[in-house]
């Protein structure tokens, strides 16, 4: 098996030390021993660091991750939290893109005042919306340009 010192998995991975001595620290991955002061890891550590990455690109938690790779140096991936994560993902790309595509709507329209405009007014409200799902308050009650009561 071959061996690398932290300085050079840092390298390696682009994380810095602290990262990967925190890593270890939570069990994401295990040193083999020391040379010297430093911390030596075996080349299987490149696999799990890739595995971390990827799951953090994904969204998930260190804890999530952590219960995903098994001691042994496997993994053990739960296809239903995989699948969960999925569809969050999902829900995430068609908030992002109505946002997306309200923005884009905002920088070619014609109305000389955004707030007259009731394609920008929708944006706003879901903006509105999202907030207040993320406070967990109710959006009040607004009049609309038109003098309509409606929900924010």
């Amino acid at each position: 098996m071959k061996e690398m010192d932290i300085g050079k998995v840092a390298r390696w991975s682009g994380l810095p030390a602290s990262t990967l001595r925190y890593y270890e620290e939570k069990g994401l991955i295990r040193s083999i021993g020391r040379n010297g002061l430093r911390r030596v890891f075996g080349e299987s550590v490149i696999q799990r660091l890739a595995l971390i990455a990827l799951g953090r690109s994904a969204g998930f938690s260190l804890d999530d991750i952590a219960a995903m790779l098994a001691t042994g140096g496997g993994a053990n991936i739960d296809r239903e939290q995989l699948e969960r994560k999925a569809d969050e993902l999902d829900q995430t790309i068609r908030r992002l893109s109505a946002i997306r595509d309200g923005l884009r709507h905002a920088a070619s329209c014609p109305a000389s005042d955004h707030l007259a405009c009731p394609k920008f007014q929708r944006l706003m409200d879901l903006a509105a919306r999202q907030a207040a799902r993320q406070r967990h308050t109710p959006v009040p009650e607004k009049t609309t340009p038109t003098g309509r009561r409606g929900s924010a």
